[in-house]
């Protein structure tokens, strides 16, 4: 396959988002899949955020009807960065490298990148009917994430003058 006709077959959508929470606190929201349900409507996650580790991505039930993956973290590195690989049925008929990556912008600020490569030879259809609503998708856990993050900064005690019993 020339470079042309590759192109062609690939898509990627990227959405940004920035937080009043480190780094680490909207790495634990991220990551803590279990919790998931109580702040994300969007997306489903079971398994662990551990590189070679599968897991299962199902739409939320406000997702729409968006299809379920079986995703491989590729890579997961605390406070930074986690992805994951998933194909669609078999490799090469639409493949999905997601990444979520997380600057630290210093003064307890972060952002947060999520972005999603597309490719293989369904790409053009499937993205035509699902792009907007994946991206929409994507928007909408970045700020319900920001949410979770913000709140529990919000909740943290804040450290007093050590008093002497």
């Amino acid at each position: 396959m020339d470079s042309a006709a590759l192109y062609m077959r690939m898509k990627t959508l990227e959405t940004t988002i920035d937080i009043d929470a480190p780094a680490d606190i909207v790495w634990d929201v991220l990551t803590d899949f279990e919790r998931y349900p109580e702040w994300n409507d969007y997306t489903r996650i079971a398994g662990e955020a551990v590189e070679g580790a599968q897991l299962r991505v199902a739409p939320g039930p406000r997702a729409g009807r968006m299809p379920t993956f079986t995703p491989r973290v590729l890579r997961s590195r605390a406070d930074y960065e986690l992805r994951w690989l998933g194909h669609l049925y078999v490799r090469g008929l639409f493949d999905g490298e997601h990444r979520f990556t997380i600057e630290a912008l210093g003064d307890g600020r972060s952002r947060l990148t999520q972005a999603e490569q597309f490719s293989g030879l369904l790409v053009g259809p499937i993205m035509h009917r699902y792009g907007e609503q994946t991206r929409a998708n994507f928007e909408s856990v970045n700020r319900a994430l920001k949410r979770r993050a913000e709140g529990l900064v919000r909740e943290e005690p804040t450290a007093g003058p050590d008093v002497a019993a």
